[in-house]
């Protein structure tokens, strides 16, 4: 799954990143922000039209991302309780 189709108020944990290119600035600043294998997400908003920019959060840090950089996420869903 990818994190662009994470529901509202969901958590998942990333599982990878996928590269369009080599080099690929945007994975690579992805990366940087936290989006790594294991780490937990969480999506807290959509955009009033299209979904875009979404607001996602990792850790204790909200971004807002446009809906073509969360695709390039995968996460896997976490199970619930």
């Amino acid at each position: 799954m990818r994190l662009s189709d994470l529901p509202l108020r969901q958590s998942a944990s990333v599982n990878h990143i996928e590269p369009v290119g080599t080099p690929d600035a945007i994975a690579e600043r992805l990366n940087i922000l936290g989006f790594v294998p294991g780490e937990a997400v969480r999506m807290i908003a959509k955009g009033p039209f299209g979904d875009d920019p979404l607001l996602v959060q990792v850790g204790f840090t909200r971004f807002a991302l446009r809906l073509s950089e969360a695709a390039r996420i995968h996460i896997d869903m976490q199970e619930k309780p």
